[in-house]
């Protein structure tokens, strides 16, 4: 038994043919949908990027608990599970977070890693001798060092074989090649397009020929839309061009996969961690506005050799937190008891259910619940969005330590059921943004795909409440959590 998992950061499911999107060249999408089975009700959990990473790990929600942070000593990996169990595990990455402070210990999960160096802001090339005049004003304005080192990484990878995502692609490809004999491994091929910035070469820009006289645009900053409609639009140009590169190398797997004849012993899971919004609700990004499905609700493909079900769609509910049990199960691994994903394979065979909702969300934020048709985002009941705290034997933020004054108030909390006995690094929670402002929202999906319209109906809105609440206790979530929503 083997097993592929192509995971893309931030791809956003309306910009996929199988989705129904009629504009963007995605032609290995849709060659993989005819492959596959198609999930239309596939959410995130805990976001952005390292929280859906650690659910990918352990099946267990993290926002209820923790912001941006490492694996903790206490967690279940998958893939650590896998390797304990005699199955080899590989990761190929340029999703540069991991080596970063706040996410440094999942790399080393795995069997063995390789990884590839240039993405967004990564720390890679020391080149002094760009100056602030050569880097466009609208790059980017949330900063400084992180911007200049973008445009200098650009400098050195214009020829696309050199690039990030090319790299990572024929690293993967050359350990399917020379390991397709073998059997007993999962090999993750993860890159960080499309997430921002929008870098692509002219081909790929080519695909999109638009009229477009106004300032290099190809990064939004996370807020309101506070551009012209001409450079919204443009914008999206550049994030098509950046699918469409995703789709060139995606079509590289599924070649080898024709070329190997995988399809008969070789799960493949096509992934990604959230989606990312282009101006819709006259927003740019995610983390500071409401989770509408732009962002949460995610694109999910799987082939399953043993039902060899492919062409087909499924309207269930699933996860990330799904992902992790669906690999154990797969190759004949034992859940760990806190596991809280369900494994997929009759959900991929025959449509089978595993769960009536779905939580998702970012730490301090709103707390959303869907069932399929609503989705309930829960505001804080107060302004003060309080009380919030952090649990965590690891106190990293993105990319650096706790501060001195966050732990100076540093407790030490009563462990939970899955920290396995320890205690646990309490300290005051930091929010991204006060949700309290934007309220507590319900959406009928069937009714306004589109989330524009909020409805007041208290009946269904004490439904959606109550799956929020059975869910965080199945959770262990933190009592002032409820509190803190007003449950």
């Amino acid at each position: 038994m083997k097993a592929i998992m192509v995971m893309f950061d931030s791809l956003n499911r309306r910009m996929l043919p199988p989705y129904g999107c009629d504009w963007v060249h995605a032609p290995n999408f849709q060659r993989l949908a005819e492959r596959t089975v198609t999930f239309t009700n596939s959410y995130a959990g805990s976001l952005p990027c390292m929280p859906a990473r650690r659910e990918l790990h352990t099946g267990r929600y993290n926002f209820l608990h923790r912001s941006w942070g490492p694996m903790e000593p206490f967690d279940d990996s998958m893939p650590e599970l896998l390797n304990k169990a005699g199955t080899y595990t590989h990761l190929v990455s340029d999703h540069y977070h991991y080596w970063e402070d706040g996410g440094c210990t999942y790399h080393t999960r795995y069997s063995s890693w390789d990884a590839h160096r240039g993405q967004e802001g990564d720390p890679w090339i020391g080149d002094l001798r760009l100056k602030e005049a050569d880097i466009p004003e609208t790059l980017n304005a949330r900063g400084g060092a992180w911007r200049r080192q973008d445009w200098v990484n650009r400098k050195h990878m214009q020829d696309e074989a050199k690039q990030p995502q090319a790299k990572t692609f024929a690293g993967g490809i050359e350990f399917i090649r020379m390991n397709h004999q073998e059997d007993n491994w999962f090999l993750h091929i993860e890159t960080f397009d499309p997430h921002e910035p929008y870098f692509s070469n002219q081909n790929y820009k080519d695909l999109y020929p638009h009229e477009y006289n106004g300032p290099h645009f190809d990064w939004p900053n996370y807020g309101r839309v506070t551009e012209t409609p001409e450079q919204v639009q443009h914008c999206r140009y550049e994030n098509a061009a950046l699918v469409s590169m995703c789709d060139t190398y995606l079509g590289k797997v599924l070649d080898v996969m024709d070329e190997l004849n995988l399809w008969d012993d070789t799960m493949l899971i096509i992934n990604t961690d959230h989606g990312f919004l282009l101006g819709e609700h006259d927003w740019w990004a995610k983390c500071c506005q409401p989770y509408y499905n732009e962002v949460a609700h995610t694109p999910l493909f799987i082939w399953d050799p043993r039902s060899r079900r492919a062409g087909a769609t499924c309207d269930c509910l699933a996860q990330t937190i799904d992902l992790p049990a669906t690999l154990l199960e797969y190759f004949g691994v034992d859940l760990p008891a806190d596991m809280q994903g369900v494994p997929l394979r009759e959900t991929v065979a025959a449509d089978k259910p595993v769960r009536e909702a779905a939580l998702f969300g970012m730490h301090g934020g709103h707390v959303n619940c869907t069932d399929g048709r609503y989705v309930y985002m829960r505001a804080p009941a107060t302004a003060e969005n309080a009380p919030l705290y952090e649990y965590t034997l690891m106190p990293t933020h993105m990319r650096g330590f706790f501060s001195i004054d966050e732990l100076k108030t540093a407790q030490l909390a009563e462990p939970f059921p899955f920290t396995k006995g320890l205690k646990t690094v309490q300290t005051n929670g930091r929010a991204w943004t006060n949700a309290f402002g934007f309220g507590t929202l319900l959406f009928d999906l069937q009714s306004d795909p589109k989330q524009e319209h909020p409805i007041s109906n208290p009946e269904i809105e004490q439904m959606m409440a109550d799956h929020i609440a059975r869910l965080m206790k199945a959770n262990d979530a933190p009592p002032e959590q409820f509190e803190r929503l007003g449950l």
